[in-house]
């Protein structure tokens, strides 16, 4: 298999089996992530492509689950992602699902018809890098697109009948904007219908450079009980009726339905923020060496 270092997956999606369709990130500037830094985007070579789907084809003909790589693979244009598709579909002719992790933007340059051709073929799952709906922020962290690209394209998606994840990344504003990141981020959240909202808290990441702006005093990063604090807000004024995930870099684990359980959660967020061990999850965060 063609794989490029690093290899990042989905861990909540089936593992297995893995295509790459790209490599690197075509965005590649967002200050907190150094994750495919050093890893220029560029396509997949077609006869790389073909060479991995005869190897899963012999292992695994009967497959009905594939993600595609690398960091967002949908950036390419309809014209030049749906013959990866199709050759995909040639070898795995089984496979009911094709999951991507993509950005926000990676949706602008199809039409919901083109949308519609992608989930018939498969990629009816998709997860978004939001982080924000908060537009101070996401200029602030260089995110490369607004609230209202947002709104623009989750309902697009929605129009196709795309299901896809948001994330919500707790603490990228810092204690400067962090209840307004809570805020404006449920209101755009809350005219989208993810069938997810993921979160993670933010860790800043030797080469990051947002570490580099925390170290000359330019960003105040959230402690612990702050960053559950931001959570607690965003989590209040969330209405969406969907699943709810916290991951590693999280202060707290959640996970589970959300609006049938949303207030046995903020009880729970409330009981840590009073009652957790700051000191012990300070640890476990420094001690965290990527994602």
């Amino acid at each position: 298999m063609h794989f490029s270092e690093p290899v990042y997956r989905n861990p909540y999606w089936p593992t297995w089996p893995l295509i790459q369709i790209t490599q690197g990130c075509t965005h590649n500037s967002c200050k907190f992530c150094t994750m495919y830094r050093d890893a220029p985007f560029r396509m997949q070579p077609m006869e790389w492509l073909e060479e991995d789907l005869r190897e899963l084809q012999a292992s695994d003909p009967h497959a009905k689950t594939i993600q595609l790589l690398s960091a967002n693979p949908l950036a390419l244009s309809y014209d030049r992602l749906m013959p990866r598709l199709e050759l995909i579909r040639k070898y795995l002719p089984e496979l009911e699902h094709m999951y991507a992790s993509t950005r926000v933007d990676d949706i602008r340059n199809k039409t919901v018809e083109q949308l519609r051709k992608l989930k018939e073929i498969g990629v009816n799952e998709i997860s978004l890098g939001v982080e924000s709906g908060d537009d101070w922020t996401l200029q602030r962290i260089n995110k490369g697109y607004t609230s209202q690209d947002i709104l623009e394209q989750c309902h697009k998606l929605e129009e196709a009948g795309i299901a896809y994840w948001m994330t919500f990344l707790n603490g990228v504003a810092g204690r400067e904007h962090s209840h307004e990141h809570a805020v404006n981020s449920a209101k755009i959240f809350n005219q989208c219908k993810p069938m997810l909202v993921g979160t993670g808290g933010l860790t800043l990441f030797p080469g990051t450079p947002l570490l580099e702006e925390a170290q000359r005093g330019e960003f105040t990063p959230l402690d612990e009980r702050e960053l559950m604090q931001e959570l607690h807000t965003f989590l209040s004024l969330l209405d969406r009726d969907c699943e709810l995930n916290t991951h590693h870099t999280s202060s707290l684990y959640l996970s589970g339905p959300f609006l049938s359980r949303k207030q046995q959660i903020l009880d729970a967020l409330q009981e840590a923020i009073d009652h957790a061990d700051i000191d012990a999850m300070t640890l476990r965060r420094q001690q965290k060496r990527g994602l």
